[in-house]
């Protein structure tokens, strides 16, 4: 595995980046993130799923904060 600071080979195939709609970014892991403040979160998972609404406590893992709640007994209003 290369580190940190090696580039992939041409040979190696390209990550899948999936794009949910209203949901978060689907990213074949391994990955490492920059965050704004210029830190690094890593996961060693086959596949994460990036938060962009912004509302996650995991940020910037996805916790699925982005999907609106109902109480049980109450349908969504569509």
């Amino acid at each position: 595995m290369p580190s940190s600071t090696e580039r992939p080979s041409s040979t190696e195939r390209p990550r899948r980046v999936i794009v949910e709609q209203g949901g978060p970014l689907l990213v074949e892991g391994p990955v490492e993130v920059e965050l704004p403040d210029g830190n690094l979160a890593t996961s060693r998972r086959f596949m994460v799923a990036l938060c962009t609404c912004r509302r996650s406590r995991a940020y910037p893992w996805c916790d699925t904060s982005h999907r609106r709640r109902t109480k049980p007994d109450q349908e969504p209003t569509t």
